[in-house]
């Protein structure tokens, strides 16, 4: 198992690492864990998509972000014991991780103070991205935002063939990632389907037309 987060530490830890780590599986639904539950374990997506979603005080379902292979989540259960979970992570397909338990990686931080350089720039990555969800959600309107989150999306399930790009997800869950009413996303959709950068079905849509999401979203400059 590769973790690109370690590519700094000799081989011999990161041997150590992969050997430490568990492969674990989900089906499309599965929650991996839930806002609230002890987090005590760093997580790598192997292959499949993972949502991060949080409850507002309302009650209502937001979605953060989705992660595709490669990306790393749950870091912050790596930092200190009896720390909760902030958000819940959903398999959105048939999804693969790798877990590092607390214990492993706590070991390694005391035998190599580097690795806590290299988990301080993968949380500045993190703050970084989330203060831009940020200031989209303050000052760029609902049409950009869902442009955007489509194109992120679209690097999460590109398969490399080279035509549309098949997003397995309902208007309801891009609604939750683009911050925006169920109502508002679907009519927002439908002017990008008339404009021929994306198709809708059942369930799904898929990206057809980046070079059109990009001058929708403001992108293209």
């Amino acid at each position: 198992m590769d973790w690109p987060l370690f590519d700094g530490l000799p081989e011999a830890q990161r041997q150590g690492l992969a050997q430490a780590s568990r492969r674990r599986t989900f089906a499309r639904g599965e929650v991996l864990f839930h806002e609230g539950d002890a987090a005590d374990s760093l997580h790598q997506v192997s292959s499949g998509a993972v949502a991060v979603r949080v409850t507002t005080a309302a009650g209502d379902l937001c979605m953060l972000d989705v992660m595709g292979p490669g990306r790393v989540f749950g870091e912050l259960g790596l930092l200190v014991t009896h720390r909760t979970r902030t958000a819940t992570a959903v398999a959105l397909e048939a999804t693969e991780t790798r877990a590092l338990p607390y214990t492993s990686f706590d070991a390694l931080r005391r035998a190599d103070p580097s690795v806590d350089r290299m988990l301080t720039q993968l949380l500045a990555e993190h703050v970084d991205r989330l203060s831009h969800r940020l200031l989209e959600a303050l000052y760029v309107g609902v049409d950009r935002r869902v442009a955007r989150r489509l194109l992120d999306l679209a690097k999460v399930y590109d398969d490399g063939a080279g035509g549309p790009v098949r997003i397995p997800l309902a208007q309801r869950e891009i609604a939750e990632l683009a911050g925006g009413s169920r109502a508002t996303v679907n009519e927002v959709l439908g002017r990008l389907a008339d404009q021929g950068a994306v198709s809708r079905g059942r369930g799904q849509l898929a990206v057809l037309d980046r070079a059109v999401l990009a001058r929708r979203a403001g992108l293209d400059d």
